[in-house]
Protein backbone atom coordinates (compact mmCIF):
# COMPACT_ATOMS: atom_id res chain seq x y z
CA UNK A 1 0.00 0.00 0.00
CA UNK A 2 1.24 3.77 -1.19
CA UNK A 3 0.46 5.68 1.60
CA UNK A 4 0.89 9.70 0.40
CA UNK A 5 3.41 11.48 1.77
CA UNK A 6 1.54 14.25 4.23
CA UNK A 7 -1.74 13.14 4.83
CA UNK A 8 -3.28 14.09 7.69
CA UNK A 9 -5.74 11.63 9.98
CA UNK A 10 -8.64 12.10 12.45
CA UNK A 11 -9.99 9.83 15.44
CA UNK A 12 -12.89 8.87 13.49
CA UNK A 13 -10.42 7.58 10.79
CA UNK A 14 -10.71 9.57 7.88
CA UNK A 15 -7.79 11.43 6.05
CA UNK A 16 -7.55 14.50 4.39
CA UNK A 17 -4.71 15.21 1.88
CA UNK A 18 -4.21 19.15 1.24
CA UNK A 19 -3.28 19.88 -2.10
CA UNK A 20 -3.14 23.92 -2.22
CA UNK A 21 -6.89 24.97 -2.53
CA UNK A 22 -8.28 21.74 -2.71
CA UNK A 23 -8.24 17.92 -0.45
CA UNK A 24 -8.68 14.71 -1.64
CA UNK A 25 -10.63 12.69 1.62
CA UNK A 26 -10.61 8.89 2.10
CA UNK A 27 -10.76 6.54 5.07
CA UNK A 28 -8.00 5.15 6.36
CA UNK A 29 -6.15 1.58 6.11
CA UNK A 30 -7.22 0.80 10.08
CA UNK A 31 -10.82 1.45 9.54
CA UNK A 32 -10.73 -0.12 5.94
CA UNK A 33 -9.15 -3.10 8.38
CA UNK A 34 -11.53 -3.10 10.53
CA UNK A 35 -14.54 -2.77 8.54
CA UNK A 36 -13.65 -6.40 6.22
CA UNK A 37 -15.40 -6.52 3.12
CA UNK A 38 -17.02 -3.22 1.95
CA UNK A 39 -19.94 -3.38 -0.34
CA UNK A 40 -21.89 -0.21 -0.30
CA UNK A 41 -20.61 3.67 -0.19
CA UNK A 42 -22.77 6.03 -0.84
CA UNK A 43 -21.29 9.86 -1.62
CA UNK A 44 -22.21 13.27 -1.29
CA UNK A 45 -23.08 15.25 -4.90
CA UNK A 46 -21.14 17.25 -6.08
CA UNK A 47 -21.02 21.04 -4.76
CA UNK A 48 -23.25 19.91 -1.62
CA UNK A 49 -20.98 22.03 1.44
CA UNK A 50 -19.84 20.30 4.85
CA UNK A 51 -18.32 21.47 7.82
CA UNK A 52 -15.62 19.77 10.23
CA UNK A 53 -16.75 16.80 11.48
CA UNK A 54 -20.13 16.66 9.73
CA UNK A 55 -21.25 13.17 8.32
CA UNK A 56 -21.10 13.19 4.66
CA UNK A 57 -20.82 9.85 3.79
CA UNK A 58 -22.01 5.84 4.82
CA UNK A 59 -19.95 2.94 3.98
CA UNK A 60 -21.36 -0.62 4.86
CA UNK A 61 -19.07 -3.79 5.24
CA UNK A 62 -20.36 -7.43 5.87
CA UNK A 63 -19.84 -6.39 9.28
CA UNK A 64 -21.29 -2.77 9.94
CA UNK A 65 -22.41 0.17 8.42
CA UNK A 66 -20.25 3.71 9.34
CA UNK A 67 -20.64 7.07 9.17
CA UNK A 68 -18.20 8.81 7.57
CA UNK A 69 -16.97 12.53 8.91
CA UNK A 70 -15.79 15.25 6.67
CA UNK A 71 -11.89 16.31 8.31
CA UNK A 72 -11.86 19.50 7.06
CA UNK A 73 -14.64 21.87 5.81
CA UNK A 74 -15.05 22.55 2.39
CA UNK A 75 -17.30 22.12 -1.25
CA UNK A 76 -17.63 18.46 -2.73
CA UNK A 77 -16.10 18.85 -6.07
CA UNK A 78 -15.64 15.23 -6.91
CA UNK A 79 -16.27 12.02 -5.49
CA UNK A 80 -14.84 8.94 -6.75
CA UNK A 81 -17.81 6.96 -9.11
CA UNK A 82 -15.46 4.25 -9.32
CA UNK A 83 -16.32 3.30 -5.80
CA UNK A 84 -19.73 3.70 -6.29
CA UNK A 85 -19.93 0.62 -8.59
CA UNK A 86 -17.01 -1.41 -7.19
CA UNK A 87 -16.97 -0.33 -3.65
CA UNK A 88 -14.56 -3.42 -2.67
CA UNK A 89 -11.80 -1.52 -4.59
CA UNK A 90 -11.49 0.13 -0.95
CA UNK A 91 -10.75 -2.86 0.35
CA UNK A 92 -8.01 -3.19 -2.05
CA UNK A 93 -5.79 0.33 -1.36
CA UNK A 94 -7.73 2.49 1.22
CA UNK A 95 -5.56 5.45 -0.09
CA UNK A 96 -5.50 4.81 -3.90
CA UNK A 97 -9.39 5.10 -3.54
CA UNK A 98 -10.47 8.03 -2.28
CA UNK A 99 -14.04 9.10 -1.54
CA UNK A 100 -14.53 12.74 -2.27
CA UNK A 101 -12.20 15.53 -3.28
CA UNK A 102 -13.30 19.43 -1.86
CA UNK A 103 -12.71 22.81 -2.43
CA UNK A 104 -10.88 23.80 1.17
CA UNK A 105 -13.18 26.59 3.54
CA UNK A 106 -10.15 27.05 5.75
CA UNK A 107 -7.75 23.88 6.01
CA UNK A 108 -5.50 26.30 8.88
CA UNK A 109 -8.20 26.56 11.49
CA UNK A 110 -9.57 22.60 10.68
CA UNK A 111 -6.90 20.66 10.45
CA UNK A 112 -5.75 21.62 13.57
CA UNK A 113 -6.27 18.13 15.83
CA UNK A 114 -5.56 16.26 12.47
CA UNK A 115 -2.54 13.48 13.33
CA UNK A 116 0.29 12.88 10.53
CA UNK A 117 0.07 9.10 9.86
CA UNK A 118 2.45 8.20 11.96
CA UNK A 119 0.88 9.25 14.99
CA UNK A 120 -2.35 7.92 13.93
CA UNK A 121 -0.79 4.32 13.30
CA UNK A 122 0.69 4.68 16.79
CA UNK A 123 -2.53 6.10 18.47
CA UNK A 124 -4.26 3.00 16.94
CA UNK A 125 -1.76 0.10 17.34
Amino acid sequence: MNIPEGILCTKTHEWVLEEGEKATIGLTDYAVEQLGDVVFVELPEIGNTFSKDEVFATIESVKAASEIYMPVGGKIVAVNEELINSPELINEDAFQNWLVQIELDNFKDDSEGLMEYSDYKEEVQ
